[in-house]
């Protein structure tokens, strides 16, 4: 593994009142590869079950990563880079798919309930910090009403140096401009479907984004505000099983994010057929047209990824 510096940069201020995220805790142009190497990202692996909604702190990270997991649920990896929340959650535990993602960062910091026995050792020897509840002093606490295990939740800024400031997505290779590319057809609404989980993504011309709904329902933040994002992506990737097991003997799916393949990227109430490509786990991921058309663009903001198996 290609051995990097971790560079840190502030993470806010944790504030003693009642927290956005809704839940009062107990107390000059540059390569992609020079971006990286000055860019420190947190990940936070998120609960996405019916119990755990609405979570907390979404609506702030640069991208939100939806995978799928044992008995064809989903779940999601919030990644923070420009701002980051008081309060994120609920958080649950890491997946071998994570590790291969996470690769394409400056030694990130990573957010976690805990893992499967014979994984933990991978992501003890994965070039990033491991931050599990457990080992992380005060950083985490149970709240919000939920029940156990869905009611686990983070206060960032007690991790320390987690972040640099730059966006998750330059660090990840994408590439952002204001103007919509040419081509594209009209698309109003886009469903991606896992076994037993799917996304919806509706455009709002008033808001200019795509709201976000999961297994049938309206996405919200902790307040009760609809999630929306300016850019999707339906990335199709190979998803197989891995040799990872839950505790109930269920194979963990592993989805494989190095390589090649078709996407779809939704923007400005268009859909656009893509390629992406990632060569090399250390490497971001880019998106080019697929009629040969050149870099795809996202429109500035947050980008949620959905690995859709191809």
């Amino acid at each position: 593994m290609r051995r990097r510096a971790f560079i840190g940069g502030a993470a806010g201020v944790f504030a003693a009142a009642c927290t956005p995220g809704g839940i009062r805790p107990p107390d000059g142009k540059a390569s992609r590869t020079a971006t990286a190497r000055r860019t420190a990202v947190l990940a936070v692996k998120i609960d996405n079950v019916g119990p755990a909604r609405p979570q907390t702190g979404l609506e702030d990270a640069d991208i939100v990563y939806a995978e799928q997991v044992e008995g064809g649920l989903s779940r999601l990896m919030a990644v923070f880079g420009t701002r980051v929340p008081d309060v994120v959650g609920p958080v649950r535990s890491a997946r071998e798919t994570d590790l291969e993602l996470l690769r394409q960062f400056d030694r990130p910091t990573l957010a976690y309930s805990g893992a499967q026995g014979k994984l933990q050792p991978l992501i003890d020897a994965a070039p990033l910090r491991a931050v599990p509840e457990g080992k992380a002093g005060t950083a985490y606490f149970r709240g919000g009403g939920k029940p156990a295990p869905h009611n686990l939740y983070l206060r960032p800024a007690r991790l320390g140096r987690a972040t640099s400031g730059t966006g998750a997505g330059v660090a990840a290779g994408y590439r952002f401009a204001a103007k919509a590319p040419a081509g594209g057809i009209p698309e109003t609404a886009r469903t991606v479907r896992f076994p037993a989980a799917r996304f919806t993504f509706d455009w709002s011309a008033g808001r200019g984004r795509w709201l976000v709904s999961m297994d049938g329902r309206a996405a919200t933040d902790a307040h009760g505000a609809r999630l929306a994002t300016p850019t999707v992506v339906v990335q199709y990737v190979d998803v197989q099983s891995s040799r990872f097991h839950d505790r109930y003997g269920s194979t963990t799916p592993l989805s494989r994010t190095v390589g090649s393949g078709r996407a779809v990227v939704l923007r400005d109430g268009r859909a656009y057929e893509a390629r992406w490509a990632r060569p090399d786990a250390a490497g971001g991921t880019t998106f080019t047209a697929a009629d040969g058309g050149g870099a795809l663009p996202f429109a500035p903001g947050q980008v949620w990824v959905v690995f859709a198996k191809r």
